[in-house]
């Protein structure tokens, strides 16, 4: 089986499809029908990743993959630092 996952802020799809030899992580990715469901993906160029790495969409999976729907950061990490320590909070402290 391969895992096809896509995430928001708040919610996450994950949808598991049947291996077959051969398969590339944009197959995967298009089988799954998450780019159905949720058309931003299709709106800025498709990135993809495995167990957080980026891959190529030919990248060539092997059973048990997991393919991750890569999404843009909504803020930029250095910036969020930066609000973070302005406001004398910690990375990850919730308000």
């Amino acid at each position: 089986m391969i895992e096809v996952v896509y995430a928001l802020a708040h919610k996450q799809w994950i949808i598991s499809i049947p291996y077959e030899d051969g398969m590339t992580a944009l197959e995967a990715a298009e089988r799954a029908g998450l780019m159905d469901d949720h058309p931003e993906i299709r709106s800025r160029p498709l990135v993809l990743g495995l167990f957080g790495n980026e891959v190529g969409q030919r990248h060539v999976l092997e059973d048990g993959d997991r393919v991750e729907i890569c999404r843009p950061l909504s803020l930029d990490p250095r910036e969020m630092r930066r609000r973070a320590v302005a406001t004398g909070r910690h990375m990850g402290q919730k308000d």
